[in-house]
């Protein structure tokens, strides 16, 4: 096997400090792969056991970043470490802000689509939980920007700017 203008072995994997096979490659803001060599945005680190409220607020700063996709890997986190009864919140948090990283990177089909999914999502654990603003969540509000962002970008078929379309998850102060 020969090597790669990085210096790499062509064909081999990338692996992390546990053997898992995990793409090393730096990202952008949107979580797109760059060359290897380029200068990145650092990755968020995952599987990080947050309290909600630091969940919500940690999302929040880095969709005020422009960073939707980085704010999807702290609620998948939250997902994936939270209580059973509050997976389906996260889960529906994560797919509306990688909605957004869709809607951001150009995809506006598969944005908008994502986007409507997570607010069907919240929406859905919103009415079953009979919660409407859990860790201070906005949870109408939110679904309200999802739906109404899938709207503007299948309209206009162009790409959402990530910072300035960014949700405010608490809702406007």
């Amino acid at each position: 096997m020969g090597t790669t203008s990085s210096g790499r072995q062509a064909g081999a994997r990338d692996r992390d400090s546990e053997g898992r096979a995990r793409n090393a490659r730096p990202r952008d803001g949107l979580g797109r792969p760059l060359p290897y060599g380029a200068d990145g945005v650092a990755r968020q680190p995952e599987g990080v056991v947050r309290t909600p409220e630091q969940t919500v607020a940690e999302a929040q700063q880095l969709l005020d970043e422009g960073k939707p996709f980085h704010a999807h890997e702290v609620f998948e986190d939250a997902w994936k470490t939270g209580p059973p009864e509050e997976q389906a919140l996260w889960r529906g948090l994560a797919q509306l802000t990688v909605g957004l990283t869709h809607a951001a990177r150009g995809n506006v089909t598969g944005g908008a689509r994502l986007l409507r999914r997570g607010a069907g999502a919240v929406e859905e654990w919103a009415s079953g939980a009979g919660e409407t603003r859990p860790y201070g969540i906005d949870l109408a509000g939110v679904v309200a920007w999802g739906r109404e962002l899938a709207g503007v970008v299948e309209e206009s078929g162009e790409a959402a700017d990530a910072r300035g379309r960014a949700p405010r998850l608490r809702g406007r102060a």
